[in-house]
């Protein structure tokens, strides 16, 4: 499949309505700094590591899943075994979480438009979407999200345009927003645009009720990236690194990712774009009381009629196509990984299709049952990155740069981990994200390293072939030295350029997406601080790393 389909295709299946509306509330509750919090995912800042090395990484192991990865990494045996199966097990729980928070985003948007509840709302499209997925395989899903990428650029162009041209949508200097409580209400607070457009972020904040947990804003901040750095270095699962197992070779990998995130930076607009017509509704109307539910109704409020279908169309599509690479990877995961490894080796292919998809219906139902205990989409998507997601992450993390660890550690880690998320859920929901991050990291990180020493190591063989393959960098040292002198030094000369690009990366993708943000929010000094800053990481980047592709 080309990169640029590739890329397009990865930038569709990225935007989707729940995480856009998530977004959307933090931007018109806190301002442009709510765009920090959004660091712990929505920014996806991962993408700056899966462009530098780790979508090449991923790409030359040769697979087609993640789960095949283990065996590559631990050997065919048990281990390779284990750490397959008990990934494939995380990896659907993932799923049904995600279809928990699309069920949560789309059942508030539609429902708005309907005028139904949105748990009504959040079945009729679950429904849908089901069908729409059951009926497509991955081949579907990359050129139909090709064709939603089209339709969500020319909604996100139109919307822009709109805002910035008008002239309706001026920040007025002093305006309410609303925040959410615990106890389901909300509480309007005062601000100014002098503030709310601020891309400096405090070191505390003082936000009532459900945002509270964020006061210590400087030391969540740390947390997420310090989470991003950790994430972004294991490489990621699901349906993102299903792109680079399907790209060519190492450059292609590269340009879909540099392609990838260039197009994602035009949500930022579109986002800062509704945050804006948010603020002026508030002025003209009533404050907005749910900051998730902004984007749905200034759609409907200032959106002319053929544009809002066309919009509202090009939102659910993105949903649609969130949704569909989902719950595929989450079916493939059952099917290839547990079904047919080990319960039915010889099943035909009609069977696994069948498999396939009655899969895919069970876990779409138990996503959509688990949404009925959740308050709303902030709760389900801080869970999901900063609990049962930090609990993944350290076997996912060590596996690159650890020759010691096999699949025995990482199965025992993964599953700690995803253990210690869940438990989290159920006896402390409401303690700060930071903490839910130290909780599930923290007893993956021990259960890791325990269950490795403790068990014998992986086949050398197995051991020299991925190193031979991967080229990773980290700690090598016994199998580093089992080949030649000018092979390491190769290695180590590659791996020293992708180190030093990678701090350059990172703050260029916070540069690009910022700089849409304040464009439309015609905060002239920090868009030509942010352009002057992206233009010199460009040029830095262009000769240590696209340079060398």
């Amino acid at each position: 499949i080309p990169w640029w389909v590739l890329g397009a295709s990865g930038m569709a299946s990225n935007l989707d309505i729940a995480g856009t509306m998530i977004i959307v509330a933090f931007i018109y509750a806190i301002g442009t700094r709510g765009f920090y919090i959004e660091i712990r995912g929505g920014v996806t800042l991962i993408m700056a590591f899966l462009m530098i090395f780790m979508g090449k990484w991923n790409r030359r192991a040769g697979v087609m899943t993640l789960a095949e990865w283990m065996e590559f990494r631990f050997g065919k045996g048990k281990q390779g075994n284990i750490a397959r199966f008990i990934m494939a097990i995380a990896m659907i729980l993932i799923t049904i979480a995600m279809i928990t928070y699309f069920a949560k985003g789309a059942g508030k948007f539609v429902g708005e438009f309907l005028g139904i509840s949105p748990d009504l709302a959040a079945f009729l499209m679950i429904v849908i979407a089901m069908i729409y997925t059951v009926s497509s395989g991955l081949y579907g899903v990359v050129y139909t999200d090709l064709f939603q990428g089209i339709l969500i650029a020319f909604t996100i162009a139109y919307v822009c345009i709109f805002v910035f041209a008008s002239g309706r949508f001026n920040i007025p200097e002093t305006f309410s927003v609303s925040v959410p409580l615990l106890d389901g209400g909300f509480q309007e607070i005062k601000t100014t645009a002098q503030n709310w457009t601020n891309i400096i972020p405090k070191w505390r904040m003082n936000l009532p009720g459900e945002y509270a947990k964020y006061n210590l804003f400087g030391i969540a901040i740390l947390f997420y990236v310090f989470k991003v750095a950790i994430e972004g270095s294991g490489g990621t699962g699901g349906y993102m690194i299903q792109r680079y197992f399907a790209s060519k070779n190492d450059k292609e990998a590269g340009l879909l990712s540099l392609f990838w995130t260039s197009l994602l930076s035009f949500r930022w607009p579109f986002i800062a774009s509704i945050a804006v017509m948010g603020i002026v509704y508030g002025v003209n109307h009533t404050v907005i009381a749910d900051p998730e539910s902004v984007l749905p109704v200034v759609i409907n409020t200032y959106i002319p009629m053929g544009i809002k279908g066309l919009l509202v169309a090009g939102l659910i599509a993105a949903a649609m196509s969130t949704f569909d690479s989902t719950v595929n990877a989450g079916a493939a995961y059952w099917v290839k990984d547990i079904y047919q490894r080990n319960i039915k080796p010889d099943a035909s292919e009609k069977s696994l299709m069948m498999m396939s998809r009655a899969s895919s219906i069970v876990i779409v139902i138990l996503g959509l049952l688990f949404s009925y205990t959740i308050r709303n989409i902030n709760e389900i998507w801080g869970w999901i990155t900063m609990s049962i997601g930090a609990g993944l992450m350290i076997p996912q993390l060590v596996r690159w740069y650890w020759w010691r660890i096999n699949g025995y550690g990482f199965a025992i880690g993964t599953f700690v981990g995803m253990f210690a998320g869940i438990l989290q859920k159920l006896l402390f929901p409401n303690i700060p994200e930071y903490t839910t991050f130290i909780i599930a990291s923290g007893s993956s990180l021990i259960a890791t390293i325990l269950g490795t020493l403790l068990t014998s190591p992986t086949d050398e063989k197995v051991l020299l072939n991925f190193y031979k393959v991967t080229r990773p960098f980290g700690a090598w040292g016994p199998i580093r030295e089992k080949f030649s002198q000018r092979f390491v030094s190769e290695i180590n000369k590659e791996n020293r350029r992708d180190i030093f690009s990678i701090f350059f990366a990172v703050p260029w993708q916070v540069c690009l997406f910022l700089m849409w943000m304040m464009l439309m929010m015609k905060r002239w000094d920090s868009f030509f601080i942010l352009l002057l800053v992206a233009i010199v990481l460009s040029i830095i980047l262009y000769f240590s790393w696209l340079n060398t592709l």
